[in-house]
């Protein structure tokens, strides 16, 4: 199985705003910091936004921020909200025409291996993937992009 990007550019998302707590963030900052479009980035932004996720703070100054603590944020919960699919073959699908899939065990194993793999990333929050915090800031710093400080209320 693979994830799509958009997926990726979800978790990569929420980990800096995670790495950032308490400072606003720009697409322009996140698109810089991972080398991914800003297109990209914007529509990512928004989904996770309208998933409440994060929180867009609009004006001159605004940015982005998470919306809820890392540790409210389950990772297998951002997957299955941002992946189109989990149809790993054709039967999984409605259209399936595999001419054995009434006597085929392979939907219900791979339907068990999926279940397995959100069980697992059901353990972990955002909290967890930025245990090793100094690293990831040190990886994705940009002497070009200060971070702005924010006063929450």
């Amino acid at each position: 199985m693979q994830l799509t990007s958009y997926s990726d550019y979800s978790l990569r998302v929420l980990i800096y705003l995670g790495l950032r707590r308490g400072t606003v963030a720009t697409i322009a900052d996140i698109s810089q910091s991972y080398r991914i479009s800003r297109n990209h980035i914007v529509k990512v932004v928004h989904h996770l936004s309208n998933l409440g996720f994060v929180r867009t703070i609009r004006g001159r100054h605004g940015g982005m921020m998470l919306a809820r603590e890392p540790e409210t944020i389950n990772v297998a919960d951002v997957i299955q909200k941002t992946e189109p699919n989990f149809c790993l073959v054709e039967c999984f699908g409605d259209n399936g025409k595999c001419c054995i899939k009434e006597y085929c065990h392979l939907k219900g194993i791979l339907e068990q291996a999926c279940q397995g793999f959100f069980a697992v990333l059901g353990k972990y929050t955002l909290a967890d993937l930025l245990e090793n915090k100094d690293q990831l800031m040190l990886m994705l710093s940009d002497v070009d992009a200060p971070l702005r400080s924010l006063v929450v209320s």
